[in-house]
Order: structure tokens, then sequence, then C-alpha cells
């Protein structure tokens, strides 16, 4: 934590240039135009509805009143938006979007992508920070958080002294977790969506249940009861303020593979849903690799969604689960504990009639405490030692 008590994205790329202000910009629009996108999409059944034939209005007269609760619980979560959104320009040390940024946002129409990133940030509120979302951080965080007590016992090290990072942090609960433990801790993460979000609960929010959103608001199908889609969840299920007094909680913000550069400097790296979100998913691997202190850990847990898989306008590999295991042993890490088919769920509303899961990977590797250089593999920096010390700690 910084000495004010924040707990904020340390480091981001300067928005010197024009493109860079208009993708924060376009983020605080996408924010802005929720209520006004959803409303329309309210708007667009509610004509169909009035078109039907009087009897079949008569006989859908509660799925009206349905509607009406819809929208009240969008009107609820723009609330909570703009609550996300009222110090944006202001919380990274570094960078200054600009006086007319207001002017400007309000020009932009947000594309239908960005609408469906703000749908799913109320969403990741849930997973992250509410009681709703306990079973999914128990079956995605816990074995983490376990993996680092059993490595870095508390009891045996001091845990201050032990730097864990968590790239991809999203909402920083897991990283928050961590910190909790007592370890040093470190959240990452890119999206400008994420990082608004998780400003706000990690400095803004007070006390437990102080608020509440409606995530599953936009989920119009496959609902059993009308009440499962204006479902309220409260958050956060616990003070994000109520740290250990000399607990080492930092968030940074950027391209993780930009923010660290810095070899040997990590004991602990802690990924859940996070490696298939790289374009070129050796990169990150060799990333790990390199950060980690001789000896360190690199953990993790997740499926291979490979998020850039079939995106328009950009490239991507989709290395299956073996071929990226060769790759973790390429660059030298030993694979210490793996588990496959871990059953796992991501923002997922349990009233569904649709239930999403995945049969994730969870494995836990060593980068050893001598760099042995595999055949075919050369150090990024072009030297044999790959900034490594020659003899082992």
């Amino acid at each position: 934590m910084d000495p004010t008590g924040n707990v904020y994205p340390r480091r981001m790329q300067d928005y010197e240039d024009e493109e860079e202000r208009k993708h924060f910009q376009r983020i605080v629009s996408a924010f802005k135009y929720y209520k006004t996108h959803s409303l329309q999409r309210v708007k667009k059944t509610e004509t169909y509805l009035q078109s039907l034939p009087l009897h079949h209005q008569k006989l859908l007269s509660n799925y009206r009143d349905h509607l009406q609760e819809v929208k009240r619980c969008i009107e609820n979560n723009d609330e909570i938006i703009k609550l996300i959104i009222k110090d944006v320009a202001n919380i990274f040390e570094n960078v200054s979007p600009g006086a007319s940024q207001t002017e400007s946002t309000l020009s932009l129409r947000p594309i239908m992508a960005d609408q469906e990133k703000v749908q799913a940030t109320i969403k990741q509120l849930v997973r992250d920070w509410s009681t709703e979302g306990a079973e999914e951080r128990k079956a995605c965080y816990q074995p983490i958080i376990d993996e680092i007590l059993l490595q870095f016992p508390v009891d045996i090290c001091n845990p201050a002294e032990v730097q864990v990072l968590v790239p991809g942090a999203g909402l920083g609960r897991l990283a928050y977790e961590i910190a909790r433990c007592g370890y040093t801790c470190q959240g990452n993460e890119f999206s400008l969506f994420m990082l608004f979000a998780s400003h706000f609960v990690l400095n803004k929010c007070r006390g437990i249940n102080s608020y509440q959103v409606h995530p599953w608001v936009h989920q119009y199908m496959n609902n059993l009861e009308p009440e499962h889609q204006t479902q309220a969840v409260l958050f956060p299920d616990m003070d994000p303020s109520n740290l250990p007094e000399n607990a080492q909680f930092s968030m940074a913000a950027g391209d993780f593979l930009e923010v660290y550069t810095e070899n040997n400097h990590w004991d602990c790296v802690a990924t859940c849903f996070f490696i298939d979100c790289a374009n070129n998913i050796v990169q990150f691997i060799e990333t790990i690799y390199n950060i980690l202190k001789p000896g360190g850990i690199w953990i993790n847990l997740g499926p291979l969604l490979y998020h850039f898989s079939d995106m328009p306008m950009e490239d991507s590999i989709e290395p299956s689960y073996r071929d990226v295991l060769k790759v973790i042993r390429g660059f030298g890490f030993g694979l210490e504990k793996e588990i496959t088919h871990m059953k796992t769920r991501y923002a997922q509303n349990v009233s569904s009639m649709l239930q999403c899961e995945y049969n994730s990977v969870y494995f836990v590797c060593r980068k050893p405490k001598r760099h042995t250089l595999m055949d075919g593999i050369r150090p990024r920096n072009g030297s044999e030692s790959n900034g490594l010390p020659e003899q082992e700690n």
C-alpha cells in the first residue's frame, strides 16, 4: 500500500500521443454510454411487444412488468458505474488524459465490444468481491494461495520478503488475498475496464456489502425465473481496507510484457486465467521465466481459451496444452505438479439454464537455481547466461 493507504496502479504507459489518449477516452465513454445502450435494448423488446396481438400482450402482462424491473436494475448499475468512473482521470501517477476528456467522451459512440466489456466488468465484481463469487474463488484462487503457503511457509520464512506477482489481476482479489497472508504482492492489469473498477473497489469501497449491482440483467435467455435476471448482488463481501498494518500490496497498470523486464526479480509468479490472453503464449512463458529468481516458482491455473483466436485484425497462435508444456520445459522450467480437468467457472450465473464449465489445468513449475540453456533456445538479451548467475545459489 502507498503511504496514504491507497492501492492504485503504480505504473502506466505514458498517454502522450493522441492514440493513447483516445483509447483512454473511449473506455470512459463506454462506461458513460452503458445506460443508453442498455435501455435501447429493452426499448426494442417493448416496441415489439406492443406490436403483438392484444390477446398475446394480455398473456404477457407479467413479462411487461418484468421489463420495467429490468430498466430499474440498469438504472442501479449505472449509479455504480458513475462512481467507478468518477475519478478515473487521476488514478494513474503519470497519466494526464487532458482537460477536454469529458467533452471528448460525450461525442464518442462506443462499439458493441466495449459495451460487452462494461457488462463483463459488472460480473467481475461478483466473481471477485461478493459472497456469490465465493465458490468460484475457492476453485480458482484457493489452490494458488495454498501452494504459496506451502512453498513459502509463514512460520519458517518472513513472508514480507517473498515477492509475488499476479499478472492479469482483474479486480485484484487474488493479489489482495496473497497480500493478506503477509506476502509482498503486486497485481498487474492491462485492461482499463478492470483498472477503473479495481481502483474503485480497492480505494473507494469501505465497509461490507455497501453497494449492489445486478450482474445478470443483460442475460435475457435461459432464465428459469424472472428474478434470476434481475437478482441483486451485494459487494464487497469484505472491507478492502482491512489489510494487516504492514501489508505490501500494490497494483501496476500496463502491458505485462512491457512493465516486467527486470530479470531474476520475483520469488513467485501466480497466473489465473491469464496465459491464454497472449497473441504469442511463448512470449508470456519466456517473460515469466526471465523475471523469476533462480529457484522461483510459477503457479498457473486456467484453460486455453486463446482470447485473440479468430479475432479480426489480430494474430494468434493456439498450441495445445501438451505443446505448451513442451515450451515450458524447453525454457528450462521443472514441472513439479500437474493436475488436469480441474472444474472451474468464470463469472457464471449459477441460476441460468445454461452452465459453462472449464476443465482447467493446474501446474507448478520451478526455475532451476542454475541455468541450463536448452538446445535451440536463446536468451532474449543475446548472452549465454541470460542474466543469471553462473554459480548455484
